[in-house]
């Protein structure tokens, strides 16, 4: 756990110490996202209205570009406005497969005096493969992406 704590802090740091704002430092974060094993695909939702649009990301393609709220992880993050760790997407009735090789993912919302902007949606291969600590870190690489989301 300690490597992973470091590889976290490392990541926040290059975030924080980013000059970039925008879609150019969403795009930034989820580049460093990538270097973790288990984080497979790595995007985040801006939300518009009642819709989920896809910004940033690092992975496959995704036909699920424009998501409407209460539909899937993402949407079911927003209605519920509560974080979503799913450790096997297989036993969700409502699951939208962006690749038919994902297990589990994790949405955390991203906020800003209390209003949600989007989410950090990230996918990965394996069941199980999200905890505690990634929703830590995500919810702290969402902090700094919000003050800084124009």
């Amino acid at each position: 756990m300690v490597v992973l704590d470091e590889v976290a802090d490392s990541i926040l740091d290059a975030v924080k110490g980013s000059d970039c704002s925008g879609f150019e430092l969403r795009m930034f974060a989820m580049q460093q996202l990538d270097a973790l094993e288990t984080y497979n695909w790595s995007g985040i939702y801006r939300l518009e209205g009642d819709t989920l649009v896809l910004d940033a990301y690092v992975g496959a393609e995704t036909d699920h570009t424009h998501i409407p709220v209460g539909r899937g992880v993402c949407g079911t993050a927003v209605a519920e406005d509560a974080n979503q760790v799913i450790d096997d997407v297989r036993e969700l009735s409502n699951y939208l497969a962006c690749s038919m090789q994902t297990r589990s993912e994790i949405v955390v919302l991203i906020r800003r005096d209390g209003e949600v902007l989007g989410q950090i949606d990230i996918d990965g291969h394996t069941v199980g493969a999200f905890d505690s600590s990634d929703e830590a870190l995500l919810t702290s690489l969402g902090e700094i992406l919000a003050e800084r989301w124009e």
